[in-house]
């Protein structure tokens, strides 16, 4: 597992339901998934419940919490930021915000590479 990149961020809705996650689970932690039955979703889960393999890579922490991302998938993603949103509906079963009737979603935006002005 590679060390943060600090490409992850939240919306002020995604935090505000993150502390009220952790006030009932305590430490959360999140992984993009990679588009199985869910499609790409971030799935949040109690810190350490999800097995991190030496394929993920760490993005950054949202509220304190670490954001991973397959390696393979995180290459596909590499040119942008993601930001971690949160939007009315059933996500998928096994990321704990699910019974509250919201579900985490991912936006992205495209990080441009640097401009040399000097010229």
């Amino acid at each position: 597992m590679s060390t943060s990149l600090d490409r992850v961020d939240c919306t002020p809705a995604a935090a505000a339901l993150i502390q009220t996650l952790m006030q009932e689970h305590g430490p959360l932690m999140f992984h993009q998934s990679g588009g199985c039955c869910d499609g790409s979703a971030p799935m949040c889960f109690p810190d350490g419940e999800f097995q991190i393999s030496p394929r993920d890579v760490l993005l950054g922490r949202v509220e304190g919490c670490p954001v991973f991302i397959d390696k393979s998938q995180w290459a596909l993603w590499s040119h942008t930021t993601l930001t971690l949103d949160v939007v009315p509906g059933r996500g998928s079963g096994f990321s704990i915000e699910a019974p509250m009737g919201v579900r985490f979603i991912t936006r992205s935006t495209i990080c441009l590479p640097p401009t040399d002005d000097s010229q």
